[in-house]
């Protein structure tokens, strides 16, 4: 029988050929990044738990993928950086694990890479998953438009220029500073995803400050990862970059808070 290859990614919204192998992907645990990595035909699927957070969201994929019979399994976020895979990969530690990869012999405790070889051998899912919709919305009136996103892979051209809340992780991918946000938004907050390894969590603040644009992250207990809306509703910010905290903000704001005060500095 052909052996079952061990593959990484930064995120599961960037993927190559991925089917049939055993992924250990940068993103959170959440369902977005299992559904994504299910649709890719993955055998199996290695992802991070984002500090596990609000409602257990950081590690939601893990039963979602259980019941279409795959094993997945999640790393503590503060064992490997969320956001690489090959990180994960090469010193993760096992936190959480579903069913299917317990029946493998995967442990909280045990190395990413011991895991994700014994998630080799597992059956492969019975099922392709089932929909998912990720989703973006309009959460406020006015000038800049605010719209809340679910996933960063959502963001499309004409959102340069709004306040994007996003349910993304706020870490760089593979610490590629490119990837900090692909549009000139005028304001952006993202799941500061438990913080993490080497502060990962919170890696994209000092590049947009660079380029100017204001941004936060949001306590990952506060607010679901993957649910812009959710960071819209309950988000409280947890860190702000050097351009939010010249217009006043401060940690511990809510969200909503937060960009009535962007809005009103940036009329």
């Amino acid at each position: 029988m052909k052996s079952v290859q061990v593959v990484a990614a930064e995120s599961v919204t960037e993927l190559g050929e991925v089917a049939g192998k055993v992924l250990v992907a940068g993103s959170h645990g959440g369902v977005i990044a299992a559904y994504l990595g299910a649709k890719a035909g993955v055998h199996a699927l290695v992802l991070n738990d984002a500090g596990v957070g609000k409602d257990r969201a950081g590690i939601a994929g893990l039963a979602y993928l259980e019941e279409i019979g795959m094993a997945a399994a999640a790393v503590d976020c503060m064992s490997a950086r969320v956001g690489d895979g090959a990180d994960m990969l090469a010193r993760g530690v096992i936190s959480h694990a579903n069913a299917f990869a317990a029946l493998r012999g995967v442990v909280a405790g045990q190395a990413c890479r011991d895991a994700a070889e014994r998630m080799a051998g597992a059956s492969p899912p019975h099922s392709g998953p089932p929909p998912y919709a990720e989703g973006r919305w309009r959460v406020a009136e006015g000038s800049p438009e605010v719209w809340a996103l679910d996933s960063i892979g959502r963001i499309e051209p004409q959102d340069a220029g709004r306040i994007l809340v996003i349910g993304s992780h706020g870490a760089l991918h593979g610490g590629r500073p490119e990837s900090a946000l692909p549009v000139e938004a005028a304001a952006a907050v993202f799941n500061d995803a438990g913080v993490g390894a080497d502060r990962i969590g919170i890696s994209r603040l000092p590049v947009l400050a660079a380029r100017g644009i204001p941004a936060a992250t949001v306590d990952c207990v506060s607010a679901r990862i993957g649910d812009g809306r959710s960071l819209w509703e309950s988000g409280l910010i947890s860190h702000l970059n050097a351009a939010a905290s010249h217009m006043g903000a401060v940690r511990g704001m809510r969200v909503q808070e937060f960009v009535g005060l962007l809005v009103t500095s940036l009329r």
